[in-house]
């Protein structure tokens, strides 16, 4: 069996040195290693979303990411999204809106929509859904997420609004 290696990688702004076993999930890693357990595994097949993150700022399913391709990257979790102490406007609006629901895809969801709201900050409904096509709750139909997502969208559009002035 292969021995362990180290890694480097920034997690949510800060350096880490991790060791990790050559196919070792970056889910596994941030999960158990950095005990960032806002990342959850649903499928573990990249079908639900549950664990997303960013990766040099594109969205991945982290349960499909060998952590040695992690190493040098910069990765922002679900946690990460909060900024001295204040939540996202995503993370607040779900919170807000009921988006919620059970929590277990929240995180995923809450990543899919920032990822979507940097390249669309005023979605559609029919963009809303396929911006988080790739997450999937078991709790609803969808209804109280896409409002948070909407609501979401209003919040962005405010903070950009503001930070233009």
């Amino acid at each position: 069996m292969p021995d362990k290696r180290l890694i480097r990688m920034q997690v949510n702004g800060l350096d880490h040195v991790v060791e990790v076993w050559p196919m070792e999930r970056l889910l596994d890693v941030l999960r158990e290693n950095l005990k960032l357990t806002g990342v959850k595994e649903g499928c573990g097949e990249g079908e639900c979303g549950a664990c997303s993150v960013f990766m040099d700022g594109t969205l991945v399913n982290s349960c499909l990411v060998p952590a040695c391709q992690a190493e040098g990257a910069s990765i922002t979790t679900v946690e990460g999204l909060v900024v001295h102490g204040e939540l996202h406007p995503v993370q607040q609006a779900f919170i807000d809106r009921g988006g919620t629901q059970c929590g277990f895809c929240t995180s995923g969801m809450v990543m899919a929509v920032v990822s979507l709201l940097k390249t669309n900050s005023n979605p559609t409904e029919d963009e809303i859904r396929q911006g988080i096509a790739g997450n999937l709750c078991r709790c609803t139909g969808y209804t109280r997420i896409i409002e948070s997502v909407k609501h979401a969208a209003q919040a962005v559009q405010q903070v950009e609004h503001e930070s233009v002035r």
